[in-house]
């Protein structure tokens, strides 16, 4: 065959095979979701329907203070499902085997007599933010089967979290690996009804293996800042179907703590405004008559307000893709 005939052949060939390695073209993006034009609730800011129970799954009020000056704390670190939202489950990591961890409390000049034991089949660890400490002593990881036990003496009054500290942390806490301490002042605060609420944050997926029902970590959606769920107190919107129910103009305190891992808690009430906001560890107000206030991620604050009358008064962060997502409550004030 000549070489003039064979020419069109080789073209031909060529052209097959840049056809062949041409990428594929990439997959259609999905559609943009639509949010519904219709109201869950009947009431501003009602971004979940609201019910008439008059207690929530998780029970918000905050622990008594005692008189006693040695403060001996156990916890156990245990794998465990837990419950995010209303029928969804979650593959978690657990203090005590609930999400968020026991709220703790202490007072000024307290000894925290701390031991931490791992029934987990992996590292970790717990790292007190009102702890002034070393790190490197304390904060070490704690082997499967192994316990840690050490002192510290809170000095510092405040909304305080406490979370796991081993790496990659960001993992441990969006896991479940997250409570609040409260550490009063040593003459304490006013009378007043108290509660505690730790933001947190879910990023999910489906959990691997074939007889998993539960959701698990999805790590890219951590690392992109893109939370399914927003919840106070470990569960999206509970105290929007089970309202926390007070007195109307009862002094109430509001133990804000926001364990992230990534997200800022705008916090707000709908229909009233905080008469004192006590930033992290101030014992005297840091702000008076204001409207909302962010608590950083890794931070706490404290609320203090009274409901002018009777009516649900929904409680938000004001972050609306977060409320959207779970961050939302309502504080019920009937005689």
């Amino acid at each position: 065959m000549s070489r003039v005939r064979l020419l069109p052949v080789v073209i031909l060939i060529a052209f097959a095979c840049r056809q062949e390695r041409r990428p594929a073209a990439p997959a259609a993006a999905p559609p943009p979701q639509t949010p519904s034009a219709t109201p869950a609730a009947d009431v501003s800011h009602g971004e979940a329907a609201i019910g008439s129970a008059d207690t929530a799954a998780v029970d918000p009020q905050a622990p008594p203070r005692t008189g006693a000056t040695l403060r001996r704390i156990r916890i156990e670190i245990r794998h465990a499902k837990v419950t995010i939202a209303n029928g969804v489950s979650y593959d978690a990591w657990t203090f005590d085997g609930h999400v968020p961890g026991p709220v703790l409390r202490a007072t000024v000049g307290d000894t925290i007599d701390f031991t931490l034991v791992n029934r987990a089949p992996m590292p970790h660890s717990m790292d007190f933010h009102a702890a002034e400490i070393a790190p490197s002593r304390a904060y070490v990881n704690v082997m499967p089967g192994d316990s840690l036990h050490y002192r510290y003496v809170a000095r510092v009054a405040g909304a305080f979290l406490y979370h796991c500290g081993t790496a990659p942390v960001a993992m441990h806490i969006a896991n479940g690996m997250y409570g609040a301490l409260i550490v009063d002042p040593k003459r304490g605060r006013p009378a007043a009804r108290e509660f505690v609420l730790v933001q947190s944050e879910f990023y999910t997926q489906k959990a691997g293996g074939p007889d998993s029902t539960a959701l698990a970590l999805d790590w890219q959606k951590l690392l992109g800042q893109a939370p399914d769920y927003v919840t106070f107190n470990g569960r999206s919107a509970q105290y929007a179907t089970a309202p926390i129910v007070v007195a109307p103009q009862a002094p109430l305190r509001l133990y804000v703590v926001n364990a992230g891992p990534n997200r800022v808690s705008a916090f707000h009430v709908v229909g009233a405004i905080f008469s004192h906001v006590y930033l992290d560890s101030s014992v005297t107000p840091s702000l008076s008559g204001v409207q909302t206030v962010d608590v950083p991620v890794g931070g706490g604050a404290i609320f203090e307000v009274r409901l002018a009358e009777p009516g649900a008064y929904p409680f938000v962060s004001h972050a609306f893709a977060d409320a959207t997502k779970g961050a939302v409550g309502v504080l019920r004030a009937k005689e």
